[in-house]
């Protein structure tokens, strides 16, 4: 007998299409391959202007059989996550929906919406964002206090790693589900697009990929690069985050480098080429939940530098290069040590994307997913 297709609702996340951040990519990822199996799958996005540029937010739309709905949102800082959550799940609350998904610890404020109009919740904690540096005084509050919105009214809470899972056991004696996200093998890209816009070639730069908020240790990334005697570039890919004024602090401390190149947001065809051709991918973070593009960044067969941060080291496990968090000489010296000797970045590059690749596979998330849903 075939198993009921399933209605299903996403909230939480940016904006469906883009690649700003982790969980848009999650997003993506599982409303698509859900709806490809024949479930109906609406994600409510954020009515606003994002980093990635995608036009025509304005009205409802279809892609790749995944509804996408825009909801009223204020977009001033601190005010765009709570009002799109608050009208997405409210839209939820009365659609007929057999789950609702809802994103990330600040939207799973909004979790007794739903629940009060007797859907099947899940909430997934993409990372204990009210510990992020960006925010502060209310906004942490709230965050947390959707954290234990999630705690109690969710009928199942996913979670990205042990360490968060073994949080909300000590903390709430709550039981989480532990689902990883996943990374397909990507088609490697030679340096084309990157040359003509920056002059980028083969192993000729350390990347970084990511928002640039303060917790992803771009700080110490800039002053321990500045201080190595290379002609490898160090390339910043990424936009703000509700962050300009750590961007502008960022370049500040990058100024009279010319090695330092800062591209922006990325995606398509030059994030490709960026991935495909880096001698180094370094994510030198204060906190994760689980860094999807450290993922991507090893599916590409990428030689990566991680800090010791549980949520990247569980990912890693000895197929990259390991140092302290918030070490600025401990990375100094690991990037001098792999710029000195390629014959060692070349070993971690040639079991990297099989490692990954088969530890981690997208197939697998949405299974276990849909379980969670039927209960």
């Amino acid at each position: 007998m075939a198993e009921k297709k399933l209605n299903i609702a996403m909230l939480g996340h940016k904006h469906m299409l883009s690649r700003e951040g982790g969980i848009e990519i999650v997003v993506n990822e599982l409303a698509t391959r859900m709806a490809v199996r024949g479930h109906q799958v609406t994600c409510y996005d954020r009515s606003t202007h994002h980093v990635s540029g995608t036009a025509e937010l304005d009205e409802s739309r279809e892609y790749k059989g995944v509804k996408i709905v825009p909801v009223w949102t204020v977009e001033r800082k601190g005010l765009a996550a709570m009002t799109s959550s608050l009208s997405a799940a409210w839209k939820a609350a009365w659609g007929k929906y057999d789950v609702v998904h809802i994103h990330a610890e600040g939207p799973a404020a909004m979790s007794w919406l739903p629940k009060q109009h007797h859907k099947r919740v899940i909430v997934t904690i993409h990372g204990l964002d009210w510990q992020r540096a960006k925010w502060g005084g209310f906004a942490t509050k709230y965050i947390k206090w959707g954290e234990k919105q999630a705690v109690k009214k969710a009928d199942e809470i996913i979670v990205l790693s042990r360490g968060v899972q073994e949080y909300f056991r000590k903390t709430y004696g709550r039981d989480t589900v532990f689902i990883p996200n996943g990374v397909d093998r990507p088609e490697i890209r030679e340096a084309v697009e990157i040359k003509k816009l920056w002059g980028l070639e083969k192993d000729s730069y350390v990347l970084f990929l990511g928002r640039l908020v303060p917790e992803k240790g771009l700080r110490y990334l800039v002053e321990a690069y500045k201080s190595i005697h290379t002609d490898k570039k160090l390339v910043i890919c990424g936009g703000s985050s509700d962050t300009e004024e750590f961007m502008s602090e960022l370049k500040e401390m990058a100024r009279g480098d010319e090695r330092i190149i800062f591209t922006g947001f990325q995606q398509g065809r030059v994030l490709e080429e960026l991935y495909s051709n880096s001698y180094i991918y370094c994510l030198p973070s204060d906190l994760e939940g689980m860094p999807l593009s450290l993922l991507e960044a090893m599916s590409y067969g990428n030689c990566c530098v991680v800090s010791d941060i549980a949520e990247c080291a569980e990912v890693v496990e000895d197929k990259a290069v390991v140092f302290e968090k918030g070490s600025v000489d401990g990375l100094r010296w690991v990037l001098e040590e792999l710029l000195d000797k390629p014959e060692i970045v070349e070993q971690y590059k040639a079991g990297a994307a099989d490692f990954i690749c088969d530890k981690y596979n997208w197939d697998d998330v949405v299974d276990r997913t849909l379980e969670l849903y039927r209960g």
